[in-house]
């Protein structure tokens, strides 16, 4: 586990480095010249349309969220956060090379991957600020008091089906607004999008969530103290409370499902790869992901013990929401064997 890799300092000798301060300066330069080149190549209302959105949340980002970061040792370097940009610049590059076979520009890609990426942030953000209410807006407390620790993502706490309604209706209506085949452009990104959930499990890893229960393999995995592990066995009684004699022993071994879910993210990434060629309609490949995901999810949700039963159900939450996917999987299927082949 390592949840901060490092820390940014907030300032560069007299000078700040977030805010209103060098990065902003920087950001400006950067943007005056990609917007140009923009404009240039594409017209300055497209390059507004991929463009605009990305300049503007970066500039925000650097302007008013990066100071409320800073702890007093400058801006936290979060392993999860980390993995999760990395992870959204690799299923950002597979797509795109997947996307050149398939007809579609690097540009279309790229501004499809922002818009997928930043709404199916909002979506797997919302989930997990639903599911786990209580950790924001404890009774009592002012409900404003939590929207810090609501925006704070870089600290963990993503749900990745819940990212899945959002992101689904950013990639339609990015389809429609451009006249693009829907299950093909879904074709192109599958994969990308495995991909980058492969990397996003490390992060998890790093942020010690999405653990498993305990194990006695040779690979199984101890947590420090304070660590999401270490405190549900603490609320489990296997370990002493905080403060008692032994407090600062790690956790018992769990199971590092992190990682079993990141191995399994990337064989299916790897299996969508090579199942494209194979495919005899637009839309199989989005199929294929959407039908065996759910069921490696449900398996992997056996292991994990961080989600308790969910809606009077022996099932978790995700086990749920993996049985809906499943059937519009099912239904996925029987409209794509209505479609004639590809010639």
């Amino acid at each position: 586990m390592r949840s901060i890799l490092f820390h940014i300092p907030g300032r560069i000798g007299t000078l700040p480095l977030f805010g209103f301060g060098l990065l902003l300066a920087a950001w400006a330069l950067v943007a005056v010249v990609v917007f140009a080149v923009a404009v240039r190549r594409h017209g300055v209302a497209r390059a507004l349309a991929q463009l605009g959105p990305l300049l503007a949340g970066s500039g925000a980002f650097i302007l008013w969220a990066l100071p409320a970061l800073d702890d007093g040792a400058g801006v936290p370097v979060r392993g999860y956060g980390a993995m999760l940009l990395a992870a959204a610049a690799a299923g950002t590059w597979l797509a795109v090379i997947r996307g050149r076979r398939m007809g579609f520009d690097a540009d279309t890609i790229l501004a499809l991957a922002v818009e997928v990426f930043l709404w199916g942030l909002v979506g797997a953000r919302l989930f997990y600020v639903i599911e786990y209410h209580s950790q924001f807006f404890p009774p009592g407390r002012p409900w404003i008091e939590g929207i810090p620790a609501v925006l704070n993502l870089a600290a963990g706490g993503l749900v990745v089906f819940g990212s899945l309604p959002t992101a689904a209706a950013a990639t339609w209506w990015f389809a429609r607004r451009r006249g693009l085949s829907l299950p093909r452009l879904a074709d192109c990104i599958a994969p990308g999008m495995l991909l980058g959930l492969a990397i996003g499990r490390v992060g998890c890893f790093l942020n010690g969530c999405c653990f498993g229960g305990p194990c006695d393999l040779p690979w199984g995995i101890r947590f420090p103290p304070e660590s999401p592990p270490w405190l549900d066995q603490v609320a489990r009684g296997l370990l002493p409370p905080a403060g008692g004699a032994a407090a600062s022993n790690w956790s018992l071994p769990v199971h590092p499902a992190q990682l079993y879910a990141a191995v399994d993210a990337g064989l299916l990434a790897w299996l969508a790869v090579c199942f494209t060629p194979w495919a005899r309609r637009d839309g199989e490949v989005f199929a294929l992901v959407l039908t065996l995901h759910p069921v490696s999810r449900i398996l992997l949700e056996i292991i994990r013990i961080d989600e308790p039963p969910a809606l009077g159900t022996p099932l978790s939450i995700s086990q749920l929401v993996s049985v809906v996917l499943l059937v519009c999987a099912a239904v996925a299927w029987a409209v794509l064997w209505r479609q004639p082949p590809r010639g």
